[in-house]
């Protein structure tokens, strides 16, 4: 075993030696670009097949026509398998696969754990496959995204091209999963909120395209969802998909607001145990009742971009609610607000899985109801399908405050494009009343509120990609509270610095001492003995935690408007921080985040 280690370590060694010497970094990465869309790709079709065949063994074995009683222990099943398979295997948090890409990027270059390889897919499988009200296209994301970053570390990249090479594997998977190589693009330079340039699209082109053509190659040129009835766009339907974009904007509020707080509330118990019973019954009681809330729920939106119902699930419940066209749209009103309850009760008790699905789910139902509704008021006749579609868009521009993302993807996905300009008034709308209410997308909530967010500011990136730690100096000579001004002197005299700070028998930080104070009294001999550290300290103007961000950092220096700051760490002196040798570090980053 030692002897088959030792001789992968020479082999790869091997490999970078023969590396350095005929590839540059460039072309390095336009190849790796290639490899990692093929592997993407088939992360991507691997995990549509998984989820796929699982449903239908299931699906053989468990379900029958009218009330189903297999929805009431499957959702549960695949929770408990995905929570034991977690514990004991992979023994990491998997969840929020998006989430985890952008704190990648942010707070550990681009660094993500090779076990994120395979180990999404496995567990989203088990979630999904077994009624999990998730989508597939997160776990399959950050599965390509760890092929990208994992094969930038290996070839000992820098930072710029590791972040390169992780949106490469970003843009494959979506290419892959969606059939959809612009919205991979789009969505790699959107979502991720890269700075990229010109020279850096060839290989996020690369990535997408070979992904998107793994697809194809394996699972068919049809597309994921299809369109049969798309009528041609009608200008005096406009003002119709403007309202429509304001309705999903709000949905959007809900969608993120609802899914963040569902998830904190199963987070607070302690107990996986409890977690899974309370959150598995909680689910299959949802999908009980509402059985188009089972796993993605791709048919039941295929059936609504048909401008058709003769597809939903053919139980009582619906049956009771399709007699009459008000109780209808009650139920769709009703499906598409549980869809999002049912989807973060999914994750927050232990499913792996995306809010991709849910939100082109919820967008399809929030289309279908609305033009239903004009429908119904005997005013105009809006055509549903066209609705539904646009709803897609407008659901997934409010959520993930991603409208280019959603434009090119609903007309990629479903071969809609004789509606780009219904799809672009909607979503725009869409972003544009969601950003009344929160300036975040359902992906960054979290890291924006932890300061460890990257953004498109070359500013903020470097500050966020900054550490504390390598911007503390100790080499400042300190003194005590309670030596005389000789003993300061002397201090002076052993010290390049023109800050001294004060410490007491506990070594905490008293006050500083700065030489221009002392410089008129330092050389009067006379009051050496007199004199005290004490009599000629002063209180710093702020004071910095080894746990502040360097934007706290910042603000602080800014506030206080000197140049160097104390730094303390339990309580305890720990060094100084300042400007001049954040600056330097900053100007040094900066070159790893500018232009590739």
């Amino acid at each position: 075993m030692l002897f088959s280690y030792k001789t992968g370590q020479r082999f790869s060694r091997r490999i970078l030696i023969w590396r350095n010497k005929h590839v540059s970094e460039h072309k390095l990465v336009l190849i790796l670009s290639f490899i990692i869309g093929i592997l993407s790709g088939l992360a991507a079709v691997l995990l549509k097949s998984t989820v796929h065949y699982t449903h239908q063994f299931l699906s053989t074995w468990f379900f029958h026509s009218g009330f189903n009683f297999s929805y009431l222990f499957l959702p549960l099943v695949g929770i408990t398998l995905t929570v034991l398979y977690i514990k004991y295997f992979v023994k990491d948090d998997i969840s929020h696969g998006v989430s985890k890409i952008l704190y990648a990027l942010s707070k550990n270059n681009g660094r993500i754990k090779s076990h994120n390889n395979y180990s999404s897919i496995v567990a989203s499988t088990l979630t999904i496959g077994f009624g999990g009200s998730v989508g597939a296209e997160a776990p399959v994301v950050l599965t390509g995204a760890s092929i990208g970053s994992n094969l930038g570390h290996y070839f000992r990249l820098n930072f710029k091209s590791v972040a390169l090479l992780l949106a490469c594997g970003t843009a494959g998977a979506i290419a892959g999963i969606f059939k959809a190589p612009i919205a991979g693009l789009v969505f790699a330079i959107e979502v991720l909120m890269l700075d990229l340039t010109l020279s850096s699209i060839v290989p996020l082109l690369i990535s997408s395209v070979t992904g998107a053509t793994v697809a194809y190659l394996l699972m068919g040129k049809g597309v994921v969802l299809t369109v049969l009835n798309t009528q041609p766009f009608a200008l005096n339907n406009i003002p119709f998909y403007i309202l429509l974009g304001l309705l999903c904007g709000l949905v959007s509020f809900y969608f993120t607001k609802t899914t963040l707080r569902v998830e904190s509330y199963w987070h607070k118990f302690k107990s996986n145990t409890y977690r899974i019973i309370t959150g598995g019954i909680s689910l299959a009681v949802l999908v009980f009742l509402f059985p188009s809330l089972y796993g993605e729920g791709t048919s039941t939106l295929q059936t609504l971009l048909n401008g058709t119902i003769e597809g939903m699930p053919q139980d009582r419940i619906f049956s009771f609610f399709s007699s009459n066209e008000w109780l209808l749209l009650i139920y769709f009103a009703l499906l598409l607000l549980l869809k999002v309850i049912a989807m973060a009760i999914t994750n927050g008790s232990g499913g792996i899985g995306g809010i991709f699905g849910p939100a082109l789910f919820v967008g399809g139902v929030t289309g279908y109801w609305f033009s239903r509704f004009i429908n119904s008021l005997n005013y105009i006749e809006l055509p549903l399908g066209n609705f539904a579609l646009v709803g897609m868009a407008g659901l997934m521009a409010g959520v993930m405050h991603a409208p280019l993302t959603a434009i090119f993807l609903i007309a990629e996905i479903t071969g809609g494009y004789s509606l780009f300009i219904p799809l672009m008034i909607t979503a725009t709308i869409a972003y544009i009343t969601i950003l009344s209410f929160t300036k975040y997308s359902i992906y960054t909530q979290r890291l924006a509120e932890r300061g460890e967010l990257l953004t498109h500011h070359k500013d903020e990136v470097v500050l966020t990609l900054m550490k504390l730690d390598s911007v503390i100096e100790k080499d400042f000579v300190t003194v005590n509270v309670d030596q005389s001004l000789g003993e300061l002197v002397k201090a002076v005299s052993q010290s390049k610095r023109n800050i001294f700070p004060v410490l007491n028998e506990k070594q905490e930080l008293v006050g500083i001492v700065l030489l221009d104070n002392i410089r008129q009294i330092m050389f009067q001999r006379e009051h050496y003995d007199d004199t005290f550290v004490s009599d000629v300290m002063i209180s710093p103007p702020e004071i910095v935690d080894v746990t502040d961000n360097m934007e706290v950092v910042m603000k602080k220096f800014k506030t206080s408007g000197v140049w160097n700051l104390p730094v303390m760490k339990d309580g305890k002196y720990f060094g100084f921080v300042s400007k001049s040798k954040i600056f330097n570090t900053y100007r040094d980053l900066l070159v790893q985040v500018s232009e590739y």
